[in-house]
C-alpha cells in the first residue's frame, strides 16, 4: 500500500474462498484522493451462495470444539501480527487515518483475536439448576448448556475497519456460528485482508463470506430469515430501521451518540487531562462513536479549562495521516465535511460562540470548539461524527448529570470527581451503557462489556458479551 501509484484488485470471499466478480468499487485514498484498489462487488447470485453455504455449514461449525477454535483465532493472531505493517498502511490509506492512531487499531485487532481465543477455553458453557423448588419438581435435575444460534450476518462501520469488523467475526467464530459480513464500502480492504488469513484456517467449508456489495444487494442480510442473529454498527437511523425490518431474528445494534465529559471543581487541570479531553475529542478527526463532543465544566474552573484548550488547540491542525505526530487527519470522505461546515456555521447564526476552528478545506476540518451553542441544533444534539466539541457550564453536580441525560444517546459518559459519592451517583443515574471515572468516554478495552441504551443501540459487544449474545441456552430435564 505504500506505492500508491499500484492499483491493486483485492477478491471477494464467498464461502470461505476468493472469487472476482463482474462488478468492481473503488477504493480511493482518503488523504490524497487517488485510486489504490478495487474490490470485486458481490452480486444477488453471490450472496444467495453465500447464505446458502453458511446454512449448510452451522452443523459442523457448531461441531468444533474449543481446542479446534482456539488455533484458527491463534493463526489469525500470529498472521495479523506478521502483517502489521501491511495493515497499518491500508488503515492509512483506505480509511485517512493517522499512523499512530492506525497503529494502534491494528494492535487491537491482534488482541480482540487473542481476548476471543482466550474466552474459548474460559467461557463457562453449561450449568446444573435445582429444579425442586417445589414438591411438583421433587426428583426433577435441570441442566442448561450454551449452543450456537446458527449463521449471523454482520454489517461493520468504516471508522474502525479493522477492530470493529473484528469484534464481529472474533466472536461468531468462538460462539461456533458461520457467517457473512459486508464491510463499509468506504473501507473494504481491512475486512478482505481478515477473510484472506481466515480462508488460510481450518475453518470448515463455507463457515465465512466476506462480501463488498451495494446495499440495496446487503439488504438480504437484514431480511433474510435463515439469518438467526444480525449485528450491525453504524448510524442510529440506519440501524433502528433495520431492526424494524429483522423480522424474527436478534438483533444487537452499536449506533454511536454524542458523547460528553463532565469535569468538577475537585479536578486537577493538569495538562495531562487536557491533553486527554483533545485526544478524545479530536483523534481521527472525531469520527469515533465515544468521541467527545460535548464537555461540561463545573462554573467554579470553566474559564480555567476553556483557556488551556485553546491553548492547545491554537499548536493543533489537521495534516496528512502519515506523520507520526498526526492527530486530526482527513474526514472520510467530502459530503461528511460540508455537513458538519453548515451545522458549525448554522450554529453561529442562532447565537453559538465560536472559540476556535471551524475552517473547511476539503476532507480537512480543523478542529473546532465552540460554546453557548442552542440545544435544539443538529450539532449539539445529533452525532456531529466531526472534528468539533462543544463546551457549557454547570453549577451542581446533579445538574450536570441532567444535562448529559438530556440526549437521545446514551453509549458513554466521562466524569472527572475525586468524590466517591459522586462516582457512584454517576454510575446510578447516567442513562448510558458505560460510565468512565477520571477518564473521557472515548475509552475502552475489547474485553469489557460495550454498548448503549436509547437510540445508542441495543446488545452489548466485547468479546465476551458478543460471543453470549450469538449463542442461545439449552435446557435439559431429567426425571430421576
Amino acid at each position: 500500500m505504500k506505492n500508491t501509484e499500484e492499483i491493486k484488485d483485492y477478491p471477494l470471499y464467498v464461502a470461505g474462498k476468493p472469487q472476482k466478480a463482474q462488478q468492481w468499487l473503488e477504493v480511493l485514498d482518503k488523504y490524497k484522493h487517488n485510486l489504490i484498489a478495487r474490490v470485486a462487488l458481490a452480486d444477488n447470485k453471490i450472496i444467495e451462495k453465500a447464505i446458502r453455504a453458511a446454512v449448510k455449514a452451522e452443523k459442523e461449525m457448531a461441531a468444533l470444539q474449543p481446542f479446534q477454535k482456539q488455533k484458527i483465532l491463534l493463526h489469525c493472531v500470529q498472521r495479523f501480527s506478521e502483517m502489521r505493517t501491511e495493515l497499518i498502511d491500508i488503515l492509512i490509506a483506505e480509511g485517512g487515518k493517522p499512523r499512530s492512531a492506525a497503529s494502534a487499531e491494528v494492535e487491537r485487532l491482534i488482541n480482540t483475536f487473542q481476548i476471543a481465543a482466550d474466552a474459548v477455553t474460559q467461557l463457562d458453557d453449561g450449568r446444573m439448576i435445582p429444579l425442586a423448588v417445589t414438591p411438583v419438581a421433587s426428583g426433577y435435575q435441570g441442566f442448561i448448556k450454551q449452543v450456537p444460534i446458527g449463521a449471523v450476518s454482520l454489517i461493520s462501520p468504516f471508522n474502525f475497519p479493522f477492530n470493529l469488523t473484528a469484534h464481529k467475526i472474533a466472536p461468531a467464530i468462538a460462539a461456533g456460528c458461520p457467517f457473512v459480513l459486508k464491510p463499509a464500502s468506504l473501507t473494504p480492504i481491512s475486512a478482505l485482508k481478515i477473510a484472506e488469513v481466515l480462508a488460510e484456517t481450518d475453518l470448515p467449508k463455507g463457515a465465512f463470506s466476506v462480501l463488498p456489495c451495494p446495499r440495496e444487494h446487503a439488504d438480504v442480510l437484514v431480511t433474510d430469515e435463515r439469518f438467526k442473529l444480525l449485528s450491525f454498527t453504524g448510524s442510529d437511523v440506519v440501524g433502528w430501521d433495520m431492526k424494524a425490518r429483522a423480522g424474527h431474528k436478534k438483533v444487537t445494534l452499536e449506533l454511536g451518540g454524542n458523547a460528553a465529559v463532565l469535569i468538577e471543581a475537585d479536578t486537577e487541570i493538569s495538562e495531562a487531562l487536557i491533553d486527554r479531553l483533545i485526544s478524545g475529542a479530536y483523534g481521527h478527526a472525531g469520527q469515533v462513536c465515544i468521541s467527545v463532543q460535548r464537555i461540561l465544566i463545573h462554573h467554579d474552573i470553566y474559564t480555567d479549562v476553556k483557556k488551556k484548550l485553546l491553548v492547545k488547540l491554537k499548536k493543533l491542525k489537521a495534516a496528512d495521516p502519515q506523520l507520526e505526530t498526526t492527530i486530526i487527519g482527513p474526514m472520510i470522505k467530502e459530503n461528511e465535511a460540508i455537513r458538519l461546515k453548515k451545522w458549525v456555521d448554522k450554529a453561529i447564526k442562532k447565537g453559538a460562540k465560536l472559540l476556535i476552528g471551524g475552517e473547511l478545506n476539503g476532507v480537512m476540518f480543523e478542529p473546532t470548539l465552540l460554546e453557548n451553542v442552542d440545544k435544539s441544533l443538529e450539532i449539539y444534539k445529533d452525532e456531529a461524527f466531526g472534528p468539533i466539541v462543544i463546551l457549557e457550564k454547570y453549577k451542581t453536580f446533579e445538574q450536570g448529570i441532567e444535562k448529559i441525560n438530556l440526549s437521545r444517546f446514551g453509549l458513554q459518559a466521562g466524569i472527572y470527581t475525586q468524590n466517591l459519592n459522586k462516582m457512584l451517583y454517576a454510575w446510578n443515574h447516567l442513562a448510558v451503557g458505560g460510565v468512565i471515572i477520571n477518564d473521557i468516554p472515548t475509552f475502552r478495552v475489547d474485553n469489557m462489556p460495550y454498548g448503549g441504551v436509547k437510540d445508542s443501540g441495543l446488545g452489548k459487544e466485547g468479546i465476551h458479551s458478543a460471543i453470549r449474545d450469538m449463542q442461545e441456552e439449552r435446557v435439559l430435564v431429567i426425571k430421576q
